[in-house]
Formats: structure tokens, sequence, C-alpha cells
């Protein structure tokens, strides 16, 4: 029968029902499948819009939309794609099917043309998504409201509550996070009526029956009040006042856990400050623990890079004009801070109260010591944890979690686990970027995506080779689950310690951190050599004239700290890099070397000045000359006597406080120990090992005032420079694994 003998209205009543089987079905694969990316959206209206065309039947149309959506989400787990942050899409592409059913319908039984209908396609998209993003945002099943939270001395807070729809009474523990980086974003329309900006992780945390609370800090985004430093004592408190506010809703559980990345992570870790009873747990994640060594002053060398862009950043935040440092598309949908609920008319009003923020930037520039005080009496100390003793007295468990090329801050990570002690507290320190978003080992391409959001019951799953695949949410989950639920899925029985071995790209466990080594020596020796020999009496010195263009790059870890447009994190060849720095090269291993924990250094070295920057590179060596970095350690010579550290750090330390300062004579040799940021790599046999030496890292630290100086650096038995590195044997001794094949 041809559409010609059909009567209209019966085939119009016929497709009218089978749209509402289609509305039910569409939103029946949108739970069941789960999270939409761009790519399984498109493909359903795409594929029904071309029969459509092909003038097929509404019912094949939908059918064959249907099928192709499942296909394409099946083809995007396989292929680890990332989704969208936005769950609507998906919902969205089960109406937008649907509605191109009734346009089927309509063409049918009207007997439109092909031009016709798709004029009629074009048409109706206005109207499809005026109907469809509100009806699918009613029927969402995570809801989000905000509020305006009054703090003890009258400054309003930001707050968004995600809450689970239909939650029962006090059934629900809550996440908070603390953030200086806006709690949520408003776009322009039309993107609005498309995002809502929820974060994927946060639906996650919500459908799992948890409460997600997010606030801006006070003198940011849409809170009023100001910010005379980052983490002060009254953004302390406050945190402290939205989790007596989260207890008291009628929705919660009584227990609080917080988390968060960088920033962030820093706020939930000095949210323990306060000892408040319920919160029984936290997660700073890629986070600092000392302002001063982790992140603006490495080794004591100012990261100004890092200041210098942050502050300016920051400065853009608080007078809502982030798109200033944006990009692309970003800048076309992003408007700036979501505004509360409601109080749409204050956010001006709160916006400029950050008018008296202070500057990091101009701050630091103040800084050469650790207890520097700037004219406020502002320090960096005041803006560690490691300062605040109460949260270790707080005797909560703390999950640090961290990635090797996250600047500094696996170092931190591991001096949080370390110092505190407290029992049930982890550590993960991955092969991952600030943030997690990227796997650095070199033994992948720079940029691969690890965080992929596929849930296994440990948190680990194979994929393909030497790219982990990491469910890092559902890691977290596992971690409050325990702490918040009472829920132990075997995650309590597991050991505390767990990292990522690069170049064997594979996942361990350990008791503690570091785990146990032998401490392996190479000296520097003559022809540029490492060598297990001592060095003789007699050896002459090695002169360097330090090359002040010489630079990491602008994939170098440090980079990873401030990365906002998404760049690929990681270091390319070294090879070219080392022609302008001092190297020295151990013969071929015999056997494979794993080195696990933190490598330290010593330099005997003469300089034509009075201070220095003393950067020391380990590399792998492949027998084609391909050089891969492995870690690296820094120190300014004005810092370098050996003092206690205030908080578990691996020898040598340095307190760089001002009365321990003290200046190079120029030609007189000095003994300059530091420890290397810590790593966990695999070097292959055949291989060999590479210290570089430089005295710049033009592109991320400050130079100092001056010339270039030149080096001598000593290695004979009184001056034997050397480096001890931590071994973990798989099989025989270090000794074997280094002799010359």
């Amino acid at each position: 029968m041809t559409p010609a003998q059909v009567n209209p209205r019966t085939s119009l009543l016929v497709h009218a029902l089978l749209f509402l089987l289609v509305v039910a079905a569409g939103i029946a694969t949108g739970i069941l499948i789960g999270r939409g990316s761009l790519l399984f959206t498109v493909a359903p209206a795409v594929m029904a819009l071309a029969a459509l065309g092909l003038r097929m039947r509404a019912a094949f149309a939908a059918g064959f939309g249907a099928a192709a959506a499942v296909v394409a989400k099946t083809v995007a787990v396989a292929f680890g794609l990332d989704p969208l942050q936005a769950v609507e899409w998906l919902h969205v592409g089960a109406f937008a099917l649907a509605w191109a059913v009734v346009l089927a319908v309509i063409a049918q039984a009207r007997r439109y043309s092909k031009l016709t209908a798709a004029a009629l396609v074009v048409a109706s998209v206005p109207l499809f998504i005026s109907l469809a993003v509100p009806l699918v945002r009613a029927l969402d099943t995570v809801q989000r409201s905000s509020v305006y939270l009054p703090m003890r001395d009258g400054v309003r807070i930001a707050t968004d509550i995600y809450l689970p729809r239909g939650a029962a009474e006090k059934s629900l523990p809550a996440i908070l996070e603390q953030t200086r980086y806006f709690r949520r974003t408003e776009l322009h329309w039309p993107y609005s009526l498309l995002f809502s900006g929820m974060r994927s992780d946060i639906r996650r945390y919500a459908s799992n029956g948890y409460a997600y609370v997010t606030v801006d800090a006070r003198g940011s985004g849409a809170s009023f009040g100001s910010r005379q430093q980052e983490w002060s004592d009254d953004e302390i408190r406050d945190g402290a006042q939205v989790v007596d506010w989260i207890i008291a809703q009628s929705w919660s559980s009584g227990r609080v856990g917080s988390t968060g990345v960088s920033y962030v992570g820093t706020a939930s870790e000095m949210l323990l400050a306060n000892q408040h009873p319920a919160v029984k747990a936290i997660a700073p994640r890629f986070s600092l623990l000392d302002g001063y060594d982790d992140i603006a002053f490495p080794g004591g060398v100012h990261l100004s890079w890092f200041t210098e862009n942050w502050g300016s950043y920051n400065h853009a935040l608080d007078r809502n004009a982030l798109t200033e440092k944006l990009q692309g598309f970003a800048k076309i949908t992003l408007k700036g801070v979501a505004p509360v609920d409601g109080h749409e008319d204050l956010l001006k009003q709160a916006v400029a109260e950050h008018k008296s923020n202070y500057d990091v930037s101009t701050f630091t520039k103040s800084i050469t010591y650790r207890d520097d005080a700037a004219a406020s009496g502002l320090t960096l100390a005041r803006m560690s944890p490691f300062a605040k003793p109460a949260i270790a007295l707080s005797q909560t468990p703390i999950y640090s979690y961290s990635g090797w090329y996250d600047g500094a801050y696996q170092r931190a990570a591991a001096a949080r686990f370390m110092s505190y002690g407290i029992p049930g507290s982890r550590l993960i320190i991955g092969a991952w970027d600030h943030g997690g978003r990227q796997n650095i080992s070199p033994h992948d391409p720079p940029g691969t995506p690890v965080t992929r959001e596929r849930p296994s019951p440990a948190g680990f799953q194979a994929g393909p080779p030497r790219t982990p695949v990491f469910d890092q949410t559902g890691e977290l989950m596992r971690f409050f689950d325990l702490h918040l639920k009472g829920k132990d899925d075997g995650f309590g029985k597991e050991k505390p310690v767990r990292y990522y071995t690069m170049g064997e790209e594979a996942w361990k466990d350990a008791d503690r951190w570091p785990p146990p080594a032998q401490s392996y020596t190479l000296h520097f020796a003559q022809n540029r050599a490492l060598t297990e020999t001592a060095p003789a009496a007699d050896a002459a010195p090695d002169e360097y004239a330090v090359d002040l263009t010489s630079s990491t790059g602008v994939g170098s870890r440090w980079r990873s700290y401030f990365n906002t447009t998404g760049a690929k994190i990681g270091y390319p060849d070294r090879a070219e890099a080392d022609k302008k720095l001092l190297v020295y090269n151990s013969a071929p291993l015999a056997a494979d070397m794993e080195i696990t924990g933190h490598p330290a250094i010593t330099l005997w070295v003469a300089s034509s000045a009075n201070d220095g920057q003393f950067f020391a590179y380990l590399e792998d060596v492949a027998p084609d000359g391909t050089v891969n970095y492995i870690t690296e350690g820094l120190i300014r010579a004005l810092h370098r006597a050996q003092n206690p550290a205030p908080y578990w750090h691996p020898a040598p330390s340095h307190s760089y406080l001002k009365e321990h300062g003290r200046r190079l004579t120029p030609g007189d040799p000095a003994e300059i120990s530091f420890a290397l940021l810590p790593t966990s790599y695999l070097v292959r046999k055949g291989h060999s090992l590479r210290v570089a030496l430089a005295g710049a890292d033009r592109d991320q630290f400050a130079p100092l005032p001056g010339d270039a100086p030149t080096w001598r650096v000593y290695r004979d038995a009184a001056h034997p420079s050397h480096i001890a590195l931590p071994i973990v044997s798989s099989g025989g001794d270090a000794k074997s694994a280094a002799a010359v094949q």
C-alpha cells in the first residue's frame, strides 16, 4: 500500500501512538545507557532525519535512530571517549529522536516534499528546545538548588546543593567543596538551555546516595566579603558553619566528607582545623601541604610563571571577568559565575566587595625566605596546612591523592600521609598531571586521557597497552562509602599506599611510603660518567658555563599547576635540551632497574657568583639516544643548609628560614645537597641513566639578578659529587642491574 492509499487521519493516529512509545523508549534508554556525549546524542537525530529523507515509515526511523544511539554508546565506551559534562544531552537526544518522528508523521500525512520537510525541521528547532529542555530538567533524578548562607559576621556565602530526587529524611551523607574558582558558571543563551552545568562527578555522587554541596569561598564567585589571603582563618571557620547548616537539613545523615582538586583540595584539608565532629573523612587531591616549598618557591626558587599567571587569573575571577582568560568555544559560551537562585540582583553587589582582594603575585615578589612576611604580616606558612596542628589532632582519615607530574604535589601528598599518621588514611600517586586529567608516563603519548568514568569494583580496569584506565570518582566513592556510610566492599582491607610505576606501566600496593628499597650510589666521574667506583683523590673538576636559556618547556610539570587550556603536559625527547646542560651518563644497564622513592643528589660546586639556582634532572637514555625525563630536583644555593623541615620530608631537608640563609663564597667549593621529587620508574635493560645539571629553567622560574655564572663541579675523593637512587629490584640487586653489559 502506498502513502497515497492511506487515510491521513488513520496514519496520523497510528504514528501519534508510535510517537508516545518512542518517547517512553527514549527516556528508558537514557536511564539505562547513562551519561551521554555529543556522539550518541546527534546519532539518533541524524539517523531519524535520514530516515525522513528516504521517506521511511516513522516507526522504522525511530527504531533505526535508537539502534544508532546504542551502537554509538558502545563504540564510545570501547574507545574510552570522555563523556560531556552535561548528562542532559542523552535525554535531549531521545526527545530529538521523538521530535523527528513527529515531523516524519506530519510530512507523510501532509505529503510534503523533501525540501519542505527539511525546512520544517530547521524551523522547529527553537520550539523543540523550548519544550524539550525544561521537560528533561523537570524529569532529572538529581535536583539542584542554591541559597545564600549567612556567616557569623554577616558575610553571605553562595551555596549550591545537589540532591537525589525523593531522598528520605536523614538518609544522605554530604560531600562538601569550597572553591575560589566559581562553584558553578552561568552560560549565555541558548547554551544555557542545553547545558545545566552539572558536573558528571557530582551527578554520580548524587545518584549513589550522596548530597553534594559546593560553595564559593568568601570574597570569591557570588559570595560576599573580601580576601586578604588564601584559606584565611575566617574562610576556615566558614567551613564549620556550612557543615553546621548541612547536618541541620532534614535529608542529612549527620556525616560529612570533603574533597576537591588543587585550591579546593587544600580547603578540604583546612576544614579539619575546625575539628568538627560531623566531618568523618576528606580527600585532598592534587593539593599543597606547604605553600612555600610545594608551589611558590620549590627548593627556594621562585616559580614566577605560576604566581604571575595564577594571580592574573584570580584577578579576573574576582571581577567576574573570566572570559578575559578564555579562548575558543568557552569564551563564546561562558557568561560568568552563576548567581544564587532568586538573588540575581545581588551578584553585582557581591562582586563589588571583591575589589579589595589581595594580589598573590605582588605578595610573592616580596618573599625570599619561608618566614618572610608582607607588610600586612601575611606569610606563606599561614596558607599552609602543615602549620595547622589541629588537622592532625582531628584524627580524621585523609586520602592523599596526586600524580608524578603534578608539580611538587606528589611529595606533598606523601608528606601529608607520613606526617599525620592518622589511622584509615591512604596515599595514591598515579602517572598524572595536576588534576589527573592526563597520563604523563613517557611511554604513553603526551596528553593520553587517564580519567575514564568507567565503574569497576576495585576502581581499576585494564585498558589498551601502557594506558592505565582509572575510575577516579569510583575510587573516591569507595573511600567515602567506607567512612560516611559504613559500607566496605573490601576497600578497608587493601594496603594504604598505591602507586604507579612508569615504564612498567603497572599499579602497585605498599604498606608505607616509600616502599622498601636499596640505596644505590652513582658517582660523578671522568669523561662525564656515572660509576659505582668511588672517585680518585686527584680527579679534576668539570667546568660549566650556566646557560640561562635552558628550559623544561611549556609541557613542564610546573605548567601542569595552571593549565586552563588543557594543553598537553609531558616531556619530549630531552636530547636537544641536554646540549645546554652539564650531563653525566652511566653505562648501559645489564638488567631492568626500578627506581621508586626519593632520589637525592650531592653536588660539590665552586661558582663565580655568591648565589645560584641548581636544577638536577634524572633521565633515561635509550640505546637509540632518545632521552626520557624521569624526575628532577632543585635548590637555591642560599637555602642549602641542611635543617629539619617542619613536617616529614625525605633527606636532605632544608628549613628555608632567614636564620639559615648562607651565601656562596665565589671560587670556593660548597656542598649542595637536595632531594629530587619522588618517582616510580622502570629503566629497561640496555638503557643508561643520566644526570643533567642546569642553572636555570627560563620558562618557569624567575632568574636571579646578575650575569650567568660559571661552575666548577668537583668529583674527587674530598668532594664526591654523586646521586643516590632508591632501587626496588625485582630480579637481582642494584649492582647486578647496573653492571656493564
